[in-house]
């Protein structure tokens, strides 16, 4: 069998593989593992496993990880996340879906804090859909919002998704982190606007909360202010060139601990609990990134990113072209795999077509990272919808994937303008470092 062969072979184990609901990490390791031992030998297959381990784990880029994980986890447990969903909700809470709105800004801001998808759908799902039962939501809307608020979790930065990006394509962290700021909000204030024409048309969905007064929308205002310094002393930090990723992650997690201290919302078992969460989601992103680094030297060695440049290549089409095509192939797999191994999969193949066609890198992580976030939300899979599902039991999951389709394709919009406007992801990490 030719080593391209064997390649495209490879390519079609880990599918299977991933189909069949074999763990990422191990589906990785295992066809990267036995690729490299058929096409180099028992020898440099065992040589490249116990290399890559101990470089990777000794990265000191990746102490962002556990850090920006965390801060995430401490906000939750000391409650920050409850009180900017209560300032959010003090202020527009009165207004038709301004509920909703409200937990979407809430998702906005424990992205910030916790860089996860998942924790974010599954903290602001127990904070909020409470709330719009109670006031008669519309459960499509109220599932809907929280499934898809929860995605703003991997582009709003710190994101998990960045930094798998960055160590696989060899990118910069903080150059990532300061290109998702503006797409983060710009999707945050569409779903805000889907909300919005929701309730236009379907009044009854979204009914108006309680009017709250003056000092009431202060009060709850000024409950959030330390999770809006966090997330000011963090992303400002490396935007100022204050901070490194890893020293604003140390800075962040610091913050929060002391917070949890002062006002006696952290207890030590809590921040046992919490750690221990961290240090599993750590090695399980770790687990990732080494079996990718088992992936990425197999398909270079059987030259399927080669073939795969040339074909791209052959086939004429524009640039633009060219991206859009690779961004329906994220869109496609989004829908049968989960976002971190579409990067494992995918980056080796197309990342050196990326650099040969000059489509600035930076660029196309934000528009990869926002692809994986329309997987985590697309059928059947739908990482999101599921956490949802387990916060709202009594929806049925057709009701959830239905309130989650206008965000869907308010997402979509929201790639085609950051097609369309480069600089919108390009102007803070260029304003930086030039």
């Amino acid at each position: 069998m030719s080593a391209e062969a064997l390649g495209f072979s490879g390519i079609v184990a880990l599918l299977i593989l991933l189909v069949l609901r074999v763990p990422v990490a191990f589906a990785m390791f295992l066809v990267g593992f036995l690729g490299i031992w058929a096409l180099n030998g028992w020898n440099g297959a065992m040589g490249l496993l116990s290399s890559e381990t101990f470089t990777l784990a000794s990265s000191s880029e990746l102490v962002v990880v556990p850090l920006f994980i965390l801060m995430g986890n401490i906000a939750s447990t000391t409650g920050m996340s409850r009180q900017l969903y209560n300032a959010a909700y003090a202020v527009i809470g009165h207004i038709r879906g301004g509920l909703a709105s409200a937990t979407l800004l809430g998702c906005g801001g424990f992205a910030a804090l916790s860089g996860s998808s998942v924790a974010s759908a599954l903290t602001m799902g127990k904070v909020s859909l409470s709330e719009m039962d109670r006031y008669g939501y519309d459960p499509r809307l109220s599932t809907g919002v929280v499934a898809a608020g929860g995605t703003l979790g991997i582009l709003i930065p710190p994101s998990t998704g960045f930094v798998i990006f960055a160590i696989l394509t060899e990118q910069s962290i903080g150059r990532l982190f300061l290109a998702g700021v503006f797409p983060g909000l710009l999707l945050l204030a569409i779903f805000v606007i889907t909300v919005s024409i929701i309730c236009w048309f379907r009044p009854e969905a979204g009914p108006p909360g309680l009017r709250r007064s003056l000092s009431e929308k202060l009060t709850a205002v000024t409950g959030a202010l330390p999770i809006l310094l966090v997330i000011a002393s963090t992303i400002g930090g490396i935007y100022g060139g204050l901070f490194s990723p890893v020293e604003a992650a140390g800075v962040g997690a610091a913050f929060v601990i002391i917070y949890g201290i002062v006002t006696r919302s952290l207890s030590l078992s809590a921040f046992w609990q919490a750690a221990r969460a961290s240090v599993v989601t750590t090695a399980t992103v770790m687990l990732i990134l080494i079996a990718a680094h088992m992936v990425n030297p197999f398909l270079a060695l059987s030259h399927v990113p080669t073939y795969v440049g040339e074909a791209l290549i052959a086939l004429d089409i524009p640039v633009l072209g060219t991206l859009v095509l690779m961004l329906l192939v994220y869109l496609v797999l989004g829908c049968f795999l989960e976002g971190f191994a579409m990067l494992v999969l995918t980056l080796p193949i197309f990342f050196p077509v990326v650099l040969q066609m000059g489509i600035d890198p930076i660029w196309f992580g934000v528009l990869v990272v926002l692809t994986l976030e329309m997987g985590l939300i697309s059928p059947p899979v739908g990482i999101n919808v599921f956490i949802v599902k387990s916060v709202a039991p009594k929806v049925a999951l057709a009701d959830i994937f239905r309130g989650v389709l206008p965000f869907w394709l308010a997402m979509l919009v929201t790639l085609g303008i950051l097609i369309a406007f480069p600089q919108i992801s390009l102007l803070l990490p260029n304003t930086m470092f030039n």
